[in-house]
């Protein structure tokens, strides 16, 4: 039974100048999500790298980077300028599953990249007929099922918890621990549930990750010189937007229900910081792709050139 209707998020900081200054930068940060995804997206789809399988997961990855982004900073940046920052029930737990579903693809599709690499590397007689087209598309797939069972799963155990008294969430968006810290009913065996569903995934999905790059590692010592810094180069490219993503996210869903103030800057990584840097951590330390966006976006200028002329 919920006698609460709407939540009050209390944000980052309740300091007008703080909120300002935070206004520019997460405007400026959203900005740039967008601009560099789109950019990695176009380039990929308007180059033959689209045919390749690891830029096929990073097309997937830009794309979920966007969605996922989408669905807290832009309330981010309107609350920064708003007196109250309300959101409703419904709102709020419309954010809640979308958050999960779009993040959880995001872990699924970096570990499909692992996978891919792992394939390269140690198979690479036979990376042509196990990364195909057709299992590339099924993986993809997969991914999107995954992340919809845990995002349902984990909208369930929130959805049936009792709201009836404070409605003051000490966070920038609806997330499962700030929302279990207001439910008046004891929230244990849920806690440990969200535990289960969000903090053993992202665990399982990270020891999986590190250990398929410790094996490509292990793998390319024998490589000539030329192939080891190639492969060190791509890999070492994944494990940066692996950390970047994955530790901030175990600091919060591994432990008991408990939330800290700390909380909300750890969240920021994983919300806005990891989509932002992706472009340019695949970009700038990745031959083929700077190549197909000189590429692309060379063959774009000049065609708008003559179209002027």
């Amino acid at each position: 039974m919920n006698n609460v209707t709407e939540f009050v998020l209390l944000g980052l900081s309740q300091n007008k100048k703080i909120k300002n200054l935070c206004f520019l930068l997460f405007l400026f940060c959203y900005i740039a999500i967008w601009m560099g995804n789109l950019l990695v997206m176009i380039s990929i789809t308007c180059s033959p790298l689209i045919d390749q399988p690891m830029y096929f997961f990073l097309n997937n990855l830009a794309l979920s980077d966007l969605c996922y982004t989408s669905t807290v900073t832009p309330k981010l940046v309107t609350d920064l300028l708003a007196e109250s920052n309300m959101i409703s029930y419904t709102s709020c737990m419309a954010q809640l599953f979308a958050m999960h579903f779009f993040g959880g693809i995001e872990i699924f599709i970096l570990t499909a990249m692992a996978y891919d690499r792992y394939v390269a590397i140690c198979k690479p007689l036979h990376y042509t007929i196990i990364m195909n087209r057709q299992r590339c598309y099924t993986i993809v797939t997969a991914s999107c099922t995954g992340a919809f069972l845990h995002s349902f799963f984990q909208c369930l155990l929130t959805i049936n918890l009792p709201f009836c008294g404070p409605n003051e969430i000490d966070h920038y968006f609806c997330d499962v621990y700030p929302l279990l810290k207001l439910a008046c009913t004891d929230t244990y065996q849920v806690g440990i549930l969200v535990v289960a569903n969000s903090g053993m995934m992202g665990l399982v999905t990270f020891v999986v990750l590190v250990l398929s790059y410790l094996l490509i590692l292990y793998t390319i010592r024998a490589y000539p010189a030329e192939s080891r810094t190639k492969a060190l180069s791509t890999c070492s490219s994944h494990i940066t937007v692996v950390v970047l993503f994955f530790v901030p996210v175990l600091f919060i869903y591994i432990r008991p229900t408990t939330t800290f103030p700390e909380d909300k800057v750890f969240a920021l990584f994983y919300t806005i910081i990891a989509p932002m840097f992706n472009p340019l951590i695949y970009t700038f330390r990745n031959v083929e792709m700077k190549s197909a966006l000189r590429k692309v976006w060379c063959q774009k200028l000049c065609f708008i050139g003559r179209q002027i002329i």
